[in-house]
């Protein structure tokens, strides 16, 4: 087939749209959302299975690994038996999986679930994703891109808030119960609406590309998740794991661009918008869910709210995400997608600016606007940037340029947060070693809080509330030097727009033929 035909093909309007949409949505969001949705009730999942915390992380860490090992498979996997029979394979799997964890009575199931629900949920948003690029006319790629991001970028944003909610009031176990309504209503819309895509029989599975890059990104997934627990390069654990993930990495690199068949084509990196879309993603996803990760822990331990509170006030992020993302979909194709993003890293930027300032004395009200903010501005992002990135991509390429790019948004999400996570933790006692210099018997403060009666220090109980309240503003000043850090990576992703090739005004207008 001929590029030209290959184009107008997957130009070709497709029937029961919005069905299909439907349907690939809600296969979507139950995914993104167990991205962190366990998050909060991992402390109740250690009291009904009798495990340690450290036990315990690994219901996090196994569904990370399993769902970042297999995600690449989403195109050979499309090619070979169809994307219509993998997607409801996935689906189905996914759910009864979602099922199996809530039922689970020990550490080893519910770890052994977990992996079965990551590897099964891995092609569900690299999936969504490539059918509704297929679905609608490339003219419309913005608003699909906008109804698809509402799912996948809500609902890592939403996940602490619904996980929260319903272990506080039901149990842990309906975290994964609630997958069951989703899970049917995607199969069924699936398998009635959306048609099956032409297979390639003869594509051979590139064995050692995918094993080399299934051990590079599980040991670097493992070596990010596990590094703050261990202590990073002092234990042999995370030693092993680098050394790992460096060594598949580099192999699998090496042999996509000497082998005949590899497991990814190298052409799919011809694309500039691609490459660039790929950098992109992987600062967004930095700068996407750190902020997530610091903001509860910040609320909870400093400043004394319970659960639901922090979830409910972490809401308004998700909300402003959802406005933005449906607005700019309309506005795709009238206003020059880098002027968005530019807007939307601007609006990222106030909002981490601000937060900067925040101190233990900040009002609920700015939370919310700056979680609001920050919402509106990852929104402004996220629909362009997918929008282009696969703007001047080869339809044949959009299955596995999906999951690739989906694959690179985890990885910056899993070393945004360990970046921060550790440096958290460096900071607080670097923080606590310079204050702890100001108390001496000439402090003004001191002694001023002294004859107020504040602190007793002539008591141990007194000494005690004094380094209490020193480690309380040391932590304070470690999440601000995080939230600067976030801010400064916002700001260096703006000049990556002016890699991006606009697209021409005449891919806008080719014919579209089936409607």
């Amino acid at each position: 087939m001929s590029g030209v035909a290959e184009a107008l093909e997957a130009e070709r309007a497709a029937p029961h749209r919005g069905l299909i949409t439907v349907s690939v949505m809600l296969a979507a969001i139950p995914q993104s959302l167990d991205t962190t949705i366990a998050n909060v009730a991992l402390a109740h999942m250690q009291g009904t299975i009798g495990a340690t915390y450290d036990q315990a992380s690994w219901v996090l860490t196994s569904y990370i690994v399993a769902a970042a090992i297999c995600m690449p498979l989403t195109g050979f996997l499309s090619a070979r038996f169809g994307r219509k029979r993998v997607f409801m394979w996935s689906v189905a799997c996914f759910t009864i999986a979602s099922m199996l964890c809530g039922a689970a009575q020990t550490l080893t199931q519910i770890v052994l679930f977990r992996l079965l629900q990551g590897a099964f949920g891995a092609s569900l948003i690299p999936l969504s994703q490539s059918v509704l690029l297929d679905t609608f006319p490339r003219a419309q790629h913005g608003s699909a891109m906008a109804l698809w991001g509402v799912g996948v970028m809500v609902g890592p944003i939403l996940g602490p808030t619904l996980g929260g909610w319903l272990t506080e009031y039901y149990s842990w176990r309906w975290i994964f119960y609630i997958n069951l309504p989703f899970g049917l209503l995607a199969w069924f819309g699936l398998a009635l609406h959306l048609r099956e895509s032409e297979t390639a029989t003869a594509r051979r599975f590139d064995l050692f590309g995918f094993a080399m890059l299934a051990l590079g990104i599980g040991a670097l997934q493992m070596m990010l998740d596990r590094g703050e627990l261990l202590d990073w390069f002092s234990s042999t654990e995370i030693v092993v794991e680098a050394l790992l993930a460096s060594l598949g990495l580099y192999l699998f690199g090496a042999h996509i661009l000497t082998h005949d068949r590899p497991f990814l084509e190298p052409a799919l990196f011809r694309d500039r918008n691609f490459n660039v879309g790929l950098l992109f993603i992987f600062i967004l996803g930095m700068c996407m869910l750190t902020t997530i990760a610091l903001v509860p822990p910040f609320l909870q331990n400093l400043m004394g709210y319970p659960v639901v509170d922090v979830g409910l006030m972490l809401a308004p992020r998700g909300v402003g995400s959802m406005i933005s993302m449906l607005a700019v979909g309309r506005l795709s194709g009238r206003v020059d997608a880098r002027l968005l993003i530019v807007s939307g890293l601007l609006l990222m930027t106030i909002s981490q600016w601000e937060m900067t300032q925040f101190d233990l004395n900040i009002s609920r009200w700015d939370i919310v606007r700056t979680g609001m903010l920050q919402g509106i501005g990852i929104g402004l992002v996220w629909v362009p940037l997918t929008t282009t990135s696969f703007s001047t991509l080869a339809p044949r390429y959009r299955t596995e340029g999906t999951a690739f790019f989906s694959l690179v948004r985890n990885l910056g999400m899993s070393v945004g947060i360990s970046v921060v996570v550790a440096l958290l933790s460096r900071n607080l006692q670097s923080n606590h070693a310079a204050l702890a210099q100001y108390i001496d018997p000439f402090s003004l403060a001191l002694r001023q809080a002294v004859q107020s009666g504040v602190f007793d220090l002539g008591t141990q109980e007194g000494l005690v509330a004094l380094d209490i309240e020193l480690t309380r503003q040391a932590a304070t000043l470690a999440y601000l030097q995080n939230f600067r850090l976030i801010m400064f990576v916002t700001l260096g992703a703006m000049p990556l727009v002016l890699l991006i090739r606009p697209r021409a005004a005449s891919s806008t207008t080719l014919p579209v033929t089936g409607a």
